[in-house]
C-alpha cells in the first residue's frame, strides 16, 4: 500500500450541503461607532501579568503614551538616573549571595570528608577484631600484603 499515496477517507455524497457556514449578522441598534474608545485621560490602575526565571525584578515608573520623544525624556529622568546605583547594589547583592554559597559547599564538602574519615575508622575497627579472633598463622608475606593494601587505602582516602 505504500505505492498508492495518501490515505483519504471515503467522501459520501450529501444533496443538503450549502456550501461554508456563514455566521448570521444581528443589527444591534444600540451600537455606536467610537473612534476613541481607546483613548483615557486618566488611568488610575494598572494590571500585570508577569512570569520570572527569577526573583526580585523591580518595577517602578509606569509611563503609557504615544509620544516617543516623551517617553525618551521620561527615561533619562527617571530610570537613566537610577539605573546605575541600582546595577551596583544588585552586583552587590549577587556577590554576597553567591559568597554564601560558596561557603554553603565548603562546609558541606568538609562535613562529608568528615562523615567519610568517622565511617572508614569504623571499618578499620572492626577489621582489627575480625583479624584478632582469626587464627595467627599468617606468613610474613600475607602480612606484608595486607600493610601495602591499608597504605593505599589511606593514600585513596587524601
Amino acid at each position: 500500500m505504500d505505492g498508492m499515496g495518501e490515505w483519504k477517507p471515503k467522501q459520501i455524497d450529501n444533496p443538503d450541503y450549502k456550501g461554508a457556514w456563514v455566521h448570521p449578522e444581528i443589527d444591534n441598534p444600540e451600537y455606536t461607532q467610537d473612534a476613541t474608545i481607546y483613548k483615557f485621560d486618566n488611568i488610575g490602575v494598572i494590571g500585570l501579568d508577569l512570569w520570572q526565571v527569577k526573583s526580585g525584578t523591580i518595577f517602578d515608573n509606569f509611563l503609557i503614551t504615544d509620544d516617543v520623544k516623551a517617553a525618551e525624556e521620561a527615561g533619562k529622568e527617571t530610570w537613566g538616573v537610577t539605573k546605575g546605583p541600582e546595577k551596583k547594589m544588585k552586583d552587590e547583592q549577587e556577590d554576597m549571595e553567591r559568597k554564601l554559597r560558596e561557603e554553603e559547599e565548603k562546609s558541606k564538602s568538609k562535613d562529608a570528608e568528615g562523615d567519610e574519615e568517622e565511617e572508614d575508622d569504623e571499618e578499620d575497627g572492626e577489621e582489627e577484631e575480625e583479624e584478632e579472633g582469626e587464627q595467627e598463622e599468617e606468613t610474613e608475606d600475607e602480612s606484608a600484603t595486607e600493610e601495602e593494601d591499608s597504605k593505599a587505602k589511606a593514600k585513596d582516602e587524601l
